[in-house]
Formats: structure tokens, C-alpha cells, sequence
């Protein structure tokens, strides 16, 4: 299981191309592949973006300030070279994706990883089997 939450300011949402971003992100979780294994299948990936209206940046001075910050949870039990792959992965696509915005205005761009354990986690999803018919 892999769920990602971009959350942004909402003056990103004009030039940011948010849609493509979690495309992008969601294709390198599911073709990503260490030590020969699949590190997560499609059925458990989930990217999605969330605009922040209401937001003050510093000290509110930089009107063209803007900030995406990943939220990244994933189920225990991959290895420390895939949770390093997956994130350094993750935020060399948003680093790229941003660069444009990164030159242009203020722009802070953050990543962080959760690990949680299945315990306490109930989930409902036929996306596996629908994944394997296809």
C-alpha cells in the first residue's frame, strides 16, 4: 500500500499541472522495482493533490510564495533501499516537475515518509483483482 497526499498552495493550481504530477508519481511507485521485486502493486498506489485556499508562508511578505508538501504513507516491511529509492524517486519527480515555478518564485518543496503497521488499518478493495485481469 502506497497513498500519497500532495498538499499545495493554491497558487500552483493555475501553472502546477497537478493532474500530470500525480500521474507521473503514481507510474514510478507501480514500475518501481528492487532487488527484482515489485515494490508496490497498482492496486495499492494512490496519488492525489489537495489546494490550499488559506495559507501564509514566512512572515506573508513573499506574494508569490507557493509550497507542495508529499505526504507519503506506505505499509511496513520494505527494505531501507526501497523506501531510499521510493523517495529519492518521489522528490527528484517533483523537483522536476516544479523547476519551472522553483526559478521563477519562492517555492518550497517537501517530502515526507510515514511507515504505519497493518494493525489498526481496514481496508475494502477489489483494485488487485481488477489489476491481475488486466
Amino acid at each position: 500500500m502506497s497513498h500519497m497526499t500532495l498538499e499545495y498552495s493554491a497558487n500552483l493550481r493555475a501553472g502546477g499541472r497537478l493532474g500530470e504530477l500525480c500521474r507521473t508519481l503514481a507510474q514510478f511507485m507501480t514500475a518501481l522495482r528492487v532487488d527484482g521485486g515489485v515494490v508496490f502493486p497498482p492496486g495499492g498506489v494512490r496519488v492525489r493533490a489537495i489546494p490550499f485556499e488559506d495559507y501564509c508562508i514566512a512572515d506573508g511578505s513573499l506574494d508569490d510564495a507557493g509550497f507542495v508538501h508529499a505526504i507519503l504513507k506506505i505499509g511496513a516491511g520494505r527494505s531501507d533501499a526501497a523506501k531510499t529509492a521510493l523517495s529519492n524517486g518521489l522528490f527528484d519527480i517533483m523537483k522536476a516537475h516544479f523547476g519551472e515555478q522553483f526559478a521563477q518564485q519562492g517555492l518550497a518543496v517537501s517530502l515526507e515518509l510515514n511507515e504505519f503497521s497493518e494493525a489498526g488499518t481496514l481496508k475494502h478493495n477489489n483494485l488487485h483483482a481488477r489489476f491481475k485481469k488486466t
